[in-house]
């Protein structure tokens, strides 16, 4: 039996794009690990927030992010973010870290800090990450490329229909507004901004399912193995 080669692949996106869930998919799916580099920033984010560290003050915060021991392990809701030791996957999906995780983001030490982090996991590949600059910047050589995107309501609605029902619920107005707001920050930062890749392939999943994307992506996967 002709082993087949294992992908690198790199899910990139504006927020609210169904970026992780579809990764997940995909990733379950061929059997890879998942990678969930938007959770990274995001714990870097919680992380200053507890500390009370503001996006405002880039060195501190980058003093912070090069101190700190993050592991990442495969859990049975998917990956966990480890902290010094402490999981707080639990914590990184809360409005307040959602309302700092851009700027946070844009801060470049932090950046660099990840992308290697991120690109140490991703050798040998089997892998697949999602975030907003994985096809240009974390793995430019990645062998699938996609840029995953989909109108600004259609994602507002997504992410309402999500966290309905739970303590961080809130109108359907405000999670637009974020999403917006987002967009921009992602769109305008001068270090790695959301962009697609020259050779990505670009898939607007407003009017398809979440299993109907990780099975486009699929596709693409195959035929890049058996060309």
């Amino acid at each position: 039996m002709v082993q087949m080669h294992r992908l690198s692949v790199a899910i990139d996106g504006p927020a609210g794009a169904g970026k992780s869930s579809v990764a997940r998919m995909l990733a379950a799916q061929l059997g890879y690990i998942y990678l969930d580099t938007g959770a990274m920033y995001r714990a870097i984010t919680y992380e200053a927030l507890r500390k009370g560290l503001s996006e405002k003050d880039p060195k501190a915060v980058s003093e912070m992010a090069e101190h700190m021991n993050m592991k990442v392990a495969e859990g049975a809701q998917g990956m966990e973010i480890f902290l010094d030791g402490n999981n707080v996957t639990p914590f990184l999906r809360t409005e307040e870290v959602s309302r700092h995780v851009s700027p946070v983001s844009a801060i470049p030490r932090v950046r660099e800090i990840l992308v290697a982090v991120q690109r140490k996991l991703s050798e040998g590949g089997g892998v697949v990450l999602d975030g907003r600059d994985i096809g240009t910047v974390v793995l430019p050589g990645a062998d699938v490329k996609v840029f995953l995107t989909a109108s600004a309501e259609e994602r507002a609605k997504r992410r309402f229909r999500e966290l309905k029902g739970t303590p961080e619920e809130r109108p359907f107005s405000s999670i637009c507004d974020n999403i917006r707001r987002r967009d921009a920050i992602d769109a305008g930062r001068a270090v790695s901004p959301l962009r697609a890749a020259a050779d990505a392939v670009l898939i607007d999943n407003s009017s398809m399912t979440l299993e109907e994307t990780a099975e486009a992506i699929a596709v693409l996967c195959r035929r890049v193995q058996e060309a």
